[in-house]
């Protein structure tokens, strides 16, 4: 799944924290903690730091960065340094983590206004910022990605948190496409036309092994959506101006 971003990236050590906003602005980096501490989790604290206020709903995102910073934020509400701050959980791993450390929860449904959102990223595109979302981590994740791209757009701002090494001048590997499943071989077929000798176009299996047709096992969403994995062989030039030119 591929999310549009844009602003201004902030180095943290050997990770990246990326911000989207309404009007983009550039903040400083400020890094509390000792250098030997993981990236992750110094741009987790940041993260929670420069961004999260009181009264706050906060979509709460998946993945190892994610996780430190849904753990800090219950650190910081248990201290009463924050308060009335309310989680909208982007999967069952980080429903789990929020209450497990404690922070109030709202489930995602349409029209629910969430002033914040941060979420781990598969990769970053430079100059475009263009994040890339919803590469497999796990098939318990492969349920929420339509959940996961829905509340990083409504929300008024978005943290993505990746290593410097997800951040790219041309990305490759994996872009994941959500498609009905019910006319998903006509649009993989056409976006195998379009990319062709470029890229191959695998529908999720939830076993492995299972073909790019995606065998007796295709993943198939809640939602009604298969998953198309875009593997691109050689690195995009520019997946923005890809996207643009092939909407």
């Amino acid at each position: 799944m591929v999310t549009a971003t844009a602003s201004t990236p902030f180095s943290l050590s050997s990770s990246v924290v990326f911000t989207r906003r309404r009007n983009f602005k550039r903040f400083p980096v400020c890094a509390s903690l000792s250098p030997e501490v993981s990236p992750l989790l110094r741009a987790a604290h940041h993260t929670v730091d420069n961004y999260v206020k009181s009264g706050m709903i906060i979509g709460l995102g998946s993945g190892e960065a994610s996780d430190f910073a849904i753990r800090y934020l219950g650190q910081q509400l248990g201290s009463g340094s924050l308060h009335n701050v309310v989680g909208v959980p982007m999967s069952a791993r980080s429903a789990s983590e929020a209450a497990k450390y404690g922070i109030p929860l709202e489930y995602y449904r349409d029209g629910v206004q969430i002033d914040f959102a941060f979420h781990d990223a598969d990769a970053v595109e430079e100059n475009t910022l263009i994040a890339v979302i919803g590469r497999r981590r796990s098939s318990q994740e492969d349920d929420y990605i339509l959940k996961q791209k829905s509340i990083v757009k409504v929300a008024d701002e978005a943290v993505f948190m990746i290593k410097e090494e997800q951040y790219k001048a041309g990305l490759e590997g994996s872009i994941p496409v959500l498609v009905q499943s019910l006319n998903w071989l006509a649009i993989a077929e056409e976006i195998d036309d379009l990319y062709l000798g470029d890229a191959e176009v695998w529908r999720r299996a939830s076993v492995e092994n299972e073909g790019p047709l995606g065998g007796d096992f295709p993943i198939v969403t809640s939602d009604g959506h298969n998953i198309l994995d875009v593997i691109f062989t050689t690195p995009i030039r520019s997946l923005g101006k890809s996207l643009y030119c092939n909407h």
